[in-house]
């Protein structure tokens, strides 16, 4: 009596392909940040390397934590989630702390220790998605939820921080849906949420002046449209084929924040629209090869879900600070994942990529 053999499944590349496109658009930011900080960076510090030796030292701790994330059992993260959502909360209370807190621009958004700087928020987006996918993966029911995200808005308004304010609730509601939840009480919640959104808008004289700039461009074009003016100046002379790499004229102190939020109005001004076009092939490969992982993943819901929340996290973030430079939103002052300067930001994104392929290694 022979014996049937039974047919291998092909093995999945996906997570392969995720971690060298992750590789690429983070040493491509690298480049990136370099061209677009030089200026800002001289002026402030007099060395215009100045942003290209802390994003290197970012980028180099991120690529540690790409590999934590990629060893450790993804249902570690799950086990203990209630840990980190609570380190979450705890870290999101310590920028209000005299002597811990760091308020910069008006803002109490950093916790600096001697040296170290670091944005709470960016650890705590990663806190609130690990816990909700073990809190939805067993239920959905609306009053604990609703409190259970309304307890870190709250100290995040507080710092003020509108835009992240928003990303985090976009992610839980996000990962809600994504769970079952009830649809319509996410609808009901919208309807409730965004009339406080303009009202917390319009009593802000600073989130009001960026709202009537984004309506009337021309309004105060040497003020508060000079912003986004410059950004559409340096997306207009990028042209099809772009100015050449090193050649931006933009980022001479014409566009504020070149190399954080309004990075891609430099990329696009150099490389021009084919090469912009390229970054956002990039990005969907990216986001293609993530979902694949998580809908062939074997692993139970609390993981697909921790998956899932990972890429609203990052979709949405790329979302939100594309369509800002290119005038379809406000101004949000959201970085552009791995290409944008921030330490913090960098480093949690190539964990929260670690952990993907981790997850995509294992199926």
């Amino acid at each position: 009596m022979s014996r049937n053999p039974i047919k291998e499944l092909p093995k999945s590349k996906n997570h392969i392909y995720l971690l060298v496109i992750t590789l690429i658009m983070s040493f491509l930011g690298l480049i990136f940040v370099f061209e677009s900080s030089t200026a800002e960076s001289f002026t402030l510090f007099d060395n215009q390397y100045h942003f290209l030796f802390q994003h290197s030292i970012g980028l180099v701790i991120g690529l540690v934590a790409l590999i934590i994330g990629l060893i450790i059992p993804s249902k570690l993260w799950i086990k203990s989630s209630l840990l980190w959502y609570i380190v979450g909360i705890i870290l999101l209370c310590l920028v209000f702390v005299p002597g811990l807190g760091l308020s910069l621009n008006g803002s109490r958004r950093w916790i600096s220790i001697g040296n170290i700087r670091f944005q709470s928020i960016e650890f705590f987006k990663f806190a609130l998605i690990v816990f909700f996918s073990s809190w939805l993966s067993k239920h959905q029911n609306f009053r604990p939820f609703l409190f259970l995200t309304t307890i870190p808005a709250l100290l995040v308004i507080l710092q003020p921080d509108l835009g992240s304010l928003l990303l985090l609730i976009a992610i839980a509601c996000g990962m809600f849906f994504v769970a079952g939840g009830d649809k319509m009480k996410l609808f009901g919640l919208a309807t409730i949420g965004i009339p406080i959104v303009i009202i917390a808008i319009l009593f802000s004289p600073y989130r009001l002046k960026r709202l009537t700039t984004f309506i009337n461009p021309e309004s105060d074009p040497l003020g508060a449209s000079f912003h986004i003016k410059q950004i559409t100046l340096a997306l207009g002379r990028g042209g099809w084929t772009g100015q050449g790499i090193g050649n931006s004229k933009q980022k001479y102190s014409y566009i504020p924040e070149a190399s954080t939020d309004s990075i891609f109005a430099i990329i696009a001004e150099e490389i021009g629209f084919i090469g912009s076009i390229t970054i956002l092939g990039l990005f969907s490969a990216y986001f293609y090869n993530a979902y694949k992982i998580i809908i062939t993943s074997l692993k139970e819901k609390s993981i697909k879900l921790l998956g899932f929340g990972i890429i609203i996290w990052i979709g949405l973030q790329v979302i939100l600070n594309l369509s800002a430079v290119v005038g379809l939103v406000p101004l949000t002052g959201m970085t552009l994942p791995f290409f944008s300067y921030g330490r913090s930001s960098l480093v949690m994104l190539l964990f929260a990529t670690g952990i993907l392929v981790r997850i995509g290694k294992k199926t």
